[in-house]
């Protein structure tokens, strides 16, 4: 436990409450684990309200809680204070507090209107079958490679979802449909429990997303494509915020790609 000094109090509790819940572990908490695997484990291995507690970026003593909503994952700060841990509007006086919390299936509440029961801790160890494939080829198919050559790539999650009011192309209209963003794909449905998109958009085809003032509605963002731009209006100007900030990081991301 050596590569977690700061952290030794959360280890100590997360096996205290052991007991507290009825003997079912809640080994949920993920060490280092970056936001980029939470998204991975949760989106390929969880559910709807699946959630983990990792190391935050933030420093010594904060956590991340990342939490499966459906289609993405939201990330919210658990910050560490003098008087203890403060949870969005919440504070508790002590770890085995903030534990026990989540006994109780909290609802959380996003910026964006989004609503979210914490249904299950997802485990930090998930027993697998000892088993492993036997190599019968093995040979190279390039040669004069050396490893300057191997550039490790993946694409980031980088998942976000929630209704936006958009514009329509040839009827000029507003109507309010479902996004969600994963990976380079932006796809927006008739409404949230649909499981077919009207459309998908290709952010690797997008030139540019920015604030836009020339509707006769506040909060709005457009989104630069060859062919269309698309103007879409959040609820909020914090979440339009929000989706511009990360569509424009993905769309930096492309361009180092490139």
């Amino acid at each position: 436990m050596s590569r977690h000094p700061a952290n030794h109090g959360w280890r100590n509790v997360i096996k205290a409450s052991d007991e507290y819940a009825g003997g079912v572990s809640h080994k949920w908490y993920h060490f280092d684990l970056s936001r980029h695997a939470a998204e991975a484990l949760l989106l390929s291995n969880g559910k709807d309200g699946s959630y983990l507690l990792r190391n935050s970026h933030e420093g010594p003593g904060s956590f991340a809680l990342s939490v499966r909503a459906k289609d993405s994952v939201k990330h919210f700060h658990v910050t560490r204070k003098s008087s203890g841990y403060a949870f969005g509007f919440n504070e508790f006086a002590s770890l085995q507090d903030f534990v026990s919390h989540f006994a109780n299936q909290p609802l959380l509440g996003s910026e964006t209107g989004t609503l979210i029961v914490l249904k299950c801790p997802y485990p930090w160890r998930v027993e697998e079958p000892s088993i492993y494939e036997s190599v019968r080829v093995h040979t190279a198919m390039q040669t004069g490679r050396t490893e300057s050559d191997l550039v490790a790539n993946a694409p980031s999650f980088g998942t976000k979802e929630g209704y936006l009011v958009k514009l329509g192309a040839v009827v000029k209209n507003w109507k309010q449909r479902w996004f969600t963003l994963n990976r380079n794909e932006l796809k927006y449905f008739k409404d949230k429990m649909f499981d077919e998109p009207i459309r998908t958009l290709d952010l690797t085809a997008c030139s540019a997303v920015q604030f836009d003032y020339s509707k006769d509605r506040v909060n709005c963002f457009c989104l630069v494509f060859p062919e269309r731009t698309f103007y879409l209006c959040a609820k909020s100007g914090v979440e339009a915020d929000e989706w511009i900030k990360i569509i424009r990081w993905k769309l930096s991301q492309i361009r180092k790609g490139r």
